[in-house]
């Protein structure tokens, strides 16, 4: 594990415990759906508060506790609806794909009421490109390869919700999916040894669909994203 061996040959950082709860509770105070101010403005203003070391393990616990409640979520749902029904429904956190392709309708998309508070398009969206932006660094304060993992669940939710889960694609959506493929690619190519890229990344990259993209604040169109070009062209390169 590159990361360890960096922590215990001279590669060790002075990180603050104290600091990153109160970034974690300042975080979560300020901002999220509650907030009076747009999505993107508070992306900015998250990410300028994770700075530094202790804001990228800051950003780094966001990632992996949003991450960890979805999937405690639908766990949840799973095993209500095979109480209410008798269905038996799989939840497999490496590819949620086939849940969402046989239950979506059933099925509450997690991200927009966890128990964090932490907002897709606002805490999330900012601790992700946190991460992406220093993903250089990450192996000296933690060990990317789960957080990588932790990345692409989120990205499998996203896009599986648009599909299956009747989730809106509107501009914040996919500024969330972008930040997701773009810290999935950044996190890859800082790795000496990357992992396979996980079955739903690749199901999506054999894939030419748009989806398309409507203002936050009405029904009108003003874009397309085409998720499967945006995976093949940042995570093989």
């Amino acid at each position: 594990m590159r990361w360890l061996q960096r922590l215990l040959t001279g590669g060790r950082v002075q990180l603050d415990p104290g600091r990153q709860q109160a970034l974690l509770r300042d975080v979560q105070r300020r901002y999220g759906a509650h907030a009076q101010i747009r999505f993107p403005e508070q992306v900015v203003a998250v990410t300028g508060m994770l700075d530094g070391d202790d804001g990228l393990v800051t950003a780094a616990r966001i990632v992996s506790q949003v991450a960890d409640e979805a999937h405690a979520d639908l766990q949840a749902q799973a095993h209500e609806v095979h109480r209410r029904t008798g269905r038996r429904l799989l939840v497999h956190r490496r590819n949620y794909r086939p849940l969402w392709r046989e239950a979506g309708p059933t099925l509450r998309w997690p991200l927009f009421a966890l128990p964090c508070g932490f907002h897709p398009y606002a805490q999330v969206a900012a601790a992700v490109e946190v991460v992406g932006g220093q993903a250089s660094r990450l192996d000296r304060v933690t060990d990317p390869t789960p957080l990588l993992t932790r990345v692409f669940e989120l990205l499998d939710l996203t896009t599986a919700g648009w599909e299956y889960g009747r989730v809106r694609v509107d501009t914040d959506a996919a500024a969330l999916a972008d930040r997701l493929v773009s810290t999935a690619g950044q996190v890859l190519a800082a790795m000496d040894d990357p992992p396979r890229l996980p079955p739903p990344v690749r199901e999506l990259m054999r894939r030419n669909n748009t989806v398309d993209v409507h203002d936050p604040a009405g029904p009108r169109a003003v874009g397309v994203i085409n998720p499967g070009a945006m995976m093949r062209e940042r995570l093989l390169a």
